[in-house]
């Protein structure tokens, strides 16, 4: 997902992304969305998490 999409849906759930970086955002979605903020967090040979809309993005700067 592209940066200027992620800071759309941040600034939607009441989130002021001001000049945080892509992994820093997306974990503060994370958190907001009562989810583990894990992204870029793990080494993703070991995520279990199949279904987060967030594993492509992850796992591709990993």
């Amino acid at each position: 997902m592209k940066m200027q999409d992620i800071k759309k849906l941040a600034t939607a759930m009441g989130i002021k992304s001001g000049k945080m970086k892509k992994s820093e955002l997306i974990r503060t979605i994370q958190t907001k969305e009562g989810n583990s903020p894990c992204f870029q967090q793990q080494i993703s040979d070991s995520c279990l998490q199949i279904d987060c809309c967030w594993r492509d993005d992850c796992m591709q700067l990993s």
